[in-house]
């Protein structure tokens, strides 16, 4: 044997002597409990005196779950895998931590559950960010002004129900009519925006989510987007969990300085699961069976979407709630908590919705109470008339079916009102920049499509979208970096538009 191969084997005995040495054995005490019983998504589990309040447990065959109830004999735990493993007797340990999830770009473009668990078959996601679940809001002092705007595409939404970034804005209708489809149009717009999207779908059906990471996936958004999944299918622990951990994806992002967007579809869902873990441990019932804190989840949870002061990192986190109203029902007791802890909704109506009028926004019951604070200034020339005339257009709408005479204003306001609501239809997967927006509006509260059919509306409005850029490229940039829209401007909008619809007119 060589000299050095000799040093290197006593080194390596001596290392290996010196560890043993330090590292000697001793007993240690070790916490366990015993499930005592199981039901539809919680355990209970007899033992662990120690255990502390939402710490993840972990039990036999690497089941987890977390610590709702702290009863002086038991404790309740709500479980995030099948119960069809779990059996009374089995053992359960403390694992000493709260839950958390993964975080980081490593999730961009993937799918995953409320624990960071990959949800898509694309291998494991490779990062070492985790973060809790659950946060402290941040404080007063470190939130600034909600801005600067948060374009969704969406013509109604953008000139008359503003989106700021960092706001909570809530959406709410019932069930379809076109709630995800506005959200879904939020994140496509946010292409090359540098807005980072979280979708989190609560309690829905797998064909649903499917589509709607299918539409994400064939558009481009999933490079700049994370699906978080709890389906309808899976446990009420997971559909409780995901909310919270879709924020803390997002917190991340915010706490970088980068701005992002989280849709929760829909809280609703939410809510049920929340009510369901409460009444199987037995937790006193309130108004309609929902426990005492139900408020509180929905709360803690929306307080965490800010817009931070830039020395505290100046990034956003915006929230677009969905939540679910039953026969238009906003008074239902869900519905006005989040309306009471949000900063305004964007109202969808089933009767507009079986008009055929897309997207079935509800204007005067919409609002938001950000306001044209969070809006480009040459959406102000617009939007205040653009509101008049289709609220005196909605009022005299109904008293007009009652009378054959009509005076010449109100037939002109109705026409006027008519053009306005066909300018503001607009189909799904098509969101549309601001500059391209405010030139449909200032073409429609200016009257060029008064007198036209709704089919040529739609085909001036197109026109008027291809030649924009080209025709006016200064009026195009002064809307895009925020600059007040000028009377030169806007005439020059107007003239732009009469061409398009007089073009239309004599192709014809």
């Amino acid at each position: 044997m060589s000299d050095s191969l000799k040093n290197l084997v006593d080194e390596t005995l001596g290392l290996v002597a010196r560890v043993s040495r330090e590292a000697a054995l001793e007993p240690a005490l070790e916490e366990f409990g015993v499930v005592t019983s199981i039901g539809a998504g919680i355990a209970r589990v007899k033992g662990l005196p120690t255990l502390e309040s939402e710490e993840l447990v972990r039990f036999e065959g690497d089941l987890l779950g977390m610590a709702l109830n702290l009863d002086p004999q038991e404790a309740g735990v709500i479980l995030f895998d099948s119960t069809e493993r779990l059996e009374s007797g089995s053992i359960a340990r403390r694992t000493h931590r709260v839950l958390d999830t993964a975080v980081g770009e490593a999730l961009l473009g993937r799918v995953v559950d409320s624990l960071g668990r990959p949800l898509d078959n694309l291998g494991a996601i490779r990062t070492a960010q985790r973060a809790p679940i659950e946060s402290p809001a941040p404080p007063i002092m470190h939130r600034a002004p909600v801005s600067i705007p948060l374009a969704t595409g969406t013509k109604a939404v953008d000139a008359l129900i503003p989106v700021g970034r960092g706001q909570r804005q809530l959406i709410i209708g019932d069930r379809q009519t076109g709630k995800t489809a506005i959200a879904v149009d939020c994140i496509l717009n946010q292409k090359g925006k540098d807005v980072i999207c979280i979708y989190c779908a609560i309690g829905q059906r797998n064909s649903s989510v499917a589509k709607v990471i299918a539409d994400l996936n064939q558009s481009g958004a999933m490079e700049y987007s994370v699906a978080v999944v709890a389906s309808g299918d899976a446990p009420a622990g997971l559909q409780f969990a995901a909310p919270y951990a879709a924020m803390s994806i997002g917190e991340s992002f915010m706490r970088q300085g980068r701005d992002a967007l989280v849709i929760f579809d829909d809280l609703t869902s939410h809510a049920d699961a929340y009510r369901e873990l409460s009444l199987l441990l037995r937790r006193p019932p309130g108004r309609e069976s929902f426990p005492g804190d139900i408020f509180y989840i929905h709360s803690r949870l929306l307080e965490r979407s800010t817009h931070l002061r830039p020395e505290f990192g100046g990034g956003s986190l915006t929230a677009l709630p969905i939540v679910q109203t039953e026969e238009q029902n906003i008074s239902a007791y869900i519905p006005t908590n989040l309306i009471s802890i949000t900063d305004g909704q964007i109202y969808l109506t089933p009767d507009l919705f079986q008009k055929g009028i897309l997207p079935a926004i509800d204007v005067g019951k919409s609002v938001s109470r950000v306001g044209g604070k969070a809006q480009l200034p040459a959406y102000r020339a617009v939007a205040g008339d653009l509101r008049l005339f289709y609220s005196q257009f909605e009022e005299l709408e109904i008293f007009s079916r009652f009378g054959s005479r009509l005076d010449e204003r109100t037939r002109q306001t109705l026409a006027r009102g008519r053009a306005i609501r066909e300018a503001l239809k607009q189909p799904q997967f098509d969101p549309i920049a601001a500059s391209e927006q405010i030139a449909i509006l200032v073409a429609a509260t200016a009257g060029l499509f008064d007198q036209l059919a709704p089919e040529r509306i739609v085909e001036a409005s197109a026109r008027l979208r291809e030649t924009l850029a080209s025709e006016l490229p200064q009026v195009v940039r002064t809307i895009e970096s925020g600059e007040k829209l000028a009377d030169a401007d806007r005439a020059a909008l107007v003239s732009l538009a009469q061409r398009c619809v007089e073009w239309k007119q004599s192709s014809n």
